[in-house]
């Protein structure tokens, strides 16, 4: 029998890729989700445990009957605007719940874990290329969280022999390349797949916020990475663990960042039709650029972002749009 890994938020967009990575490599993955932001289509690669991080006696029950080899963390509240105005949620589903998972996972004997944190965590750092080794100074209760969560796999590595990579991103983007499973928010707050609504008429236009940032083009950037990259590097950061590497964090990006108006514009050629676009003040709390290196997860992980370009992220993307996403 494959090796079992618990992938929790496994019936959201990332957890959902990284159940099909998981298989791929040969490992059973067990997707837990409470199912309040994922799909149950979604999940196709492996069983599924219909749970909440709150709730211990469940956690328990599960590891106790897959007893997987490793856990692969997704599960968390991620939008920085609800994080703003009700800090709280943040703090008690994203803290305590990974505490309840760490110290579940200890009672169950697994020791290896794979955490998805963010370049959130860093906070405002306008024109910087971020690194593993740029200080951290999260502004939000997101970033905060998943800030307090790296360090507590920190002390319960140093207590309880805990391994863990843990990987920081910005923009996630594309889908499934073969069209299985992709991105489906309700409600949607990410910048292509709104884009994507407004091409195809389920929503009026899409809206810019700001045109006058100090950029060629006036709009801000940002670094996007194929969902596919991404769940690769963390079947990446498994193996690691799974011979013998050291705890370790890595950032994933590309260098490179795209505007606004760039994604735009790859999107007209890529649908061949044009973008409905309406433009908005600046939101507070937007950063001008935010661009994440790579160089250490390529060195030592042998990360290699293939499909992470324009094109490629938009069409695949695109692709999954068209089926209409998930039934419910």
């Amino acid at each position: 029998m494959p090796q079992p890994v618990l992938v929790t938020g496994g019936a959201g967009y990332i957890g959902a890729h990284a159940c099909k990575a998981l298989k791929a490599a040969g490992y059973l993955p067990v997707a837990f989700d409470s199912l309040v932001t994922g799909w149950r289509d979604a999940v196709k690669f492996g069983p599924f445990e219909n749970g909440d991080l709150a709730d211990r006696a469940g956690l328990d029950a599960v590891f106790a009957r897959w007893q997987p080899v490793a856990v692969m963390h997704f599960a968390a509240l991620s939008l920085v605007g609800d994080a703003m105005r009700d800090p709280g949620r943040y703090w008690r589903a994203n803290l305590l719940g990974a505490l309840n998972l760490v110290e579940a996972a200890l009672a169950a004997g697994c020791r290896d874990m794979v955490f998805s944190s963010t370049c959130a965590t860093y906070g405002d750092q306008d024109g910087v290329l971020l690194t593993e080794d740029t200080p951290q100074a999260p502004i939000n209760a997101y970033g905060k969280s998943k800030q307090a969560i790296e360090q507590m796999l920190g002390d319960f590595g140093a207590s309880h022999g805990l391994r863990s990579v843990i990987f920081r991103y910005f923009n996630v983007a594309g889908a499934d390349p073969e069209g299985e499973i992709g991105e489906f928010h309700r409600p949607e707050t990410h910048l292509i797949p709104l884009m994507l609504d407004a091409i195809d008429g389920r929503r009026p236009a899409l809206t810019v916020f700001g045109s006058d940032y100090p950029t060629p083009d006036g709009t801000c950037i940002r670094d996007y990475v194929h969902v596919t990259d991404l769940v690769e590097a963390h079947v990446l950061g498994l193996k690691w663990l799974g011979e013998g590497g050291d705890s370790r964090v890595f950032c994933l990006g590309t260098g490179k960042g795209f505007s606004v108006r760039e994604v735009i514009a790859q999107s007209r050629l890529v649908t061949n039709r044009e973008v409905p676009v309406t433009y908005g003040d600046r939101r507070p709390g937007d950063a001008v650029s935010l661009v994440c290196g790579s160089e250490r997860a390529v060195r030592e992980l042998g990360w290699r972002p293939l499909r992470s370009n324009l094109e490629a992220m938009i069409a695949d993307a695109w692709r999954w749009h068209q089926t209409g996403g998930y039934r419910g």
